[in-house]
């Protein structure tokens, strides 16, 4: 297996210290603090060592402290609720003493109900499309240390945009993209591995989209974003391993929040995820404050 894919399935299979407690490290992506898709998926992970032959179809998650890559995390589950088709488990994140982080999942009894879904969005496929960390040699050289490493690192999975960002004039777009992505080799045949490597990756990109009508200047460093709150749906079994269709919008932007949403559709189109999230968005100076239109419904 690919060596950067198989330290992720390292890093998202933790330590178990009692029953309910477990240890988990950190990886850095580049980012301020631990990647938030790190600890979502550690905690999902945490919370299905507690639960029998029920699959995760929810999970909803609040970000409270920046986390610290170079010291280990620690999850303490909570087994809420065992019941006739359901479990439901809580995940406290701990750092230094304090909590970083609380998650909430539910658990289901596979069976059979109704059926319908969203179309997916009629977009270009994945074949041809270039990775996201294929960035001309000049647009590296202009844009600050931080992010130049972060959009050239290997990664456990491909990320293929249908329309590239422009980093260095960014303009004012309408607030969704669409990115496929797909895990960088293939994956043993276990649904549970499958959901906590899409928990990981759900948190790539998606605040992001609520800041695509300003036109910021990423390219300039002064922008700051973290996540707030996260929420996580498995419509369906999903693979990581194939093809996704990650398609993103953001219906609003306010108070230094950003909020938006992402839909996974396989190749086919079949929806087997929904995502949803909240982040702080801040510009640290006030050359966008001033241009801002005073319409905020521009662009939406």
């Amino acid at each position: 297996m690919n060596t950067i894919l198989a330290d992720l399935l390292t890093l998202l299979s933790l330590e178990r210290i009692e029953d309910n407690i477990f240890r988990g490290e950190s990886r850095d992506v580049g980012s301020a603090q631990v990647f938030g898709g790190q600890v979502l998926g550690q905690a999902l992970s945490a919370a299905q060592y507690t639960v029998d032959n029920r699959v995760a179809h929810s999970l909803h998650a609040y970000f409270l402290r920046r986390g610290d890559v170079d010291s280990p995390i620690i999850y303490e589950v909570d087994r809420s609720r065992d019941g006739g088709s359901f479990s439901a488990r809580r995940v406290v994140a701990i750092q230094h003493g304090r909590p970083i982080f609380n998650f909430a999942a539910s658990f289901q009894d596979p069976e059979d109900g109704l059926e319908h879904q969203a179309r997916m969005p009629d977009v270009e496929g994945p074949s041809g499309l270039p990775d996201v960390t294929e960035v001309p040699v000049e647009i590296l050289q202009r844009i600050p240390e931080k992010m130049r490493r972060y959009l050239t690192d290997k990664r456990p999975f491909e990320f293929r945009p249908v329309h590239p960002m422009n980093f260095l004039e960014p303009q004012r777009l309408e607030p969704q993209k669409f990115v496929w992505i797909r895990a960088v080799d293939r994956l043993p045949d276990q649904r549970s591995l499958h959901q906590n490597l899409l928990a990981y990756v759900s948190d790539y990109e998606l605040l992001g989209t609520s800041t695509l009508p300003h036109g910021l200047p990423f390219g300039r460093g002064n922008v700051q974003m973290a996540s707030l709150d996260h929420a996580l749906w498995f419509h369906r079994e999903v693979r990581v391993d194939e093809w996704l269709l990650y398609a993103f919008d953001s219906p609003n932007a306010s108070g230094a929040r950003g909020f938006a949403r992402g839909q996974f559709f396989t190749e086919a189109g079949l929806l087997v995820a929904s995502a949803a999230q909240e982040g702080l968005v801040r510009v640290r100076n006030d050359d966008f404050a001033r241009s801002r239109p005073s319409n905020p419904r521009h662009q939406v």
